[in-house]
């Protein structure tokens, strides 16, 4: 591979990587917009039964075998990023607006970047700690800021549970892309657990739901094609193409995708204030991912 190959994959990764953040930052406002209307482990189950069934005609359409050695860790990511994520954040957002979930949640960089350390053997430099470090504190004080009178409640609590499951997905789904395309890892996640996403959501289907407006479906089919589907595919090409540590410090931007789609889709305010972390938390982004990443 020539030096201008190798140096335009990192780019490329981050490229995609950052694309597949886009699609994730309209979780939380989807995710409002649904809960008023469905029940949050229905919603849990039912985005998964929707990407399921996308998963399987994509597998089946290319003819991918079943990845038998890769089982195990496979069904860890269902566990992790179909299950675990998705539900935790569904409750938090019935207490919690968007908003004020998307800064919570910008501490993914800083747990993911622990999980890779412990689970990839990747070895951040000092400098990568340092803007992850500062990152999560700038959006911890933002956090508490922007609460007002809400402060740190319950909701906060499940959102703090749902990053540590999600970071430990992240970097699982990042070990399976050196075996198998990124698509590819969370498509075979999906369909593995098909069965359960399936019979969950038939157990727990209330025929109120057949009287909920468009906005509410639209919610879900969001959640079910992109966020637990499409993201995936590229911020797992992403993760292949760059590295898991620098890939999740771009997580840093998810929140302030976020809290944009949050005033677009949901009309909540965004302050000055606001703009002003944004800048700084983008500023420590590009230090973190100029920062050299090593492995064991």
């Amino acid at each position: 591979m020539s030096d201008g190959e190798s140096g335009s994959r990192p780019a490329l990764g981050a490229a995609l990587g950052l694309f597949g953040i886009l699609i994730f930052s309209g979780t939380l406002p989807a995710t409002r917009l649904a809960v008023p209307g469905f029940d949050p482990i229905f919603l849990t189950f039912a985005r998964a039964a929707i990407a399921a069934l996308a998963a399987a005609l994509c597998l089946i359409a290319l003819r991918r075998p079943l990845p038998r050695p890769h089982i195990v860790p496979l069904l860890l990511v269902a566990l992790t990023m179909i299950y675990g994520f998705p539900g935790f954040v569904a409750v938090a957002m019935l207490t919690v607006p968007s908003a004020h979930g998307g800064v919570i949640l910008g501490i993914l960089p800083l747990t993911t970047a622990i999980c890779a350390v412990i689970l990839a053997g990747e070895r951040p430099s000092p400098l990568f700690w340092i803007s992850g470090v500062a990152g999560a504190i700038t959006i911890t004080v933002f956090a508490f800021r922007d609460g007002g009178e809400l402060g740190f409640v319950l909701g906060d609590l499940w959102l703090l549970v749902a990053a540590v499951i999600a970071s430990l997905g992240y970097v699982i789904s990042g070990k399976l892309t050196a075996f198998m395309p990124g698509w590819e890892v969370i498509c075979w996640a999906l369909v593995l657990t098909a069965p359960v996403a399936l019979g969950g959501t038939v157990l727990l289907f209330d025929t109120a739901y057949l009287e909920l407006d468009a906005q509410h479906a639209a919610a879900l089919a969001y959640l079910g094609l992109g966020s637990m589907f499409l993201g995936f595919f590229f911020f797992n090409a992403g993760m292949k193409l760059s590295s898991i540590s620098q890939i999740s410090q771009l997580l840093l931007l998810q929140t302030f995708f976020t809290l944009a789609l949050a005033w677009a889709v949901l009309g909540e305010n965004i302050t000055w204030e606001t703009m002003g972390f944004a800048t700084i938390v983008l500023a420590l982004v590009v230090i973190g991912r100029w920062a050299r990443i090593g492995r064991v």
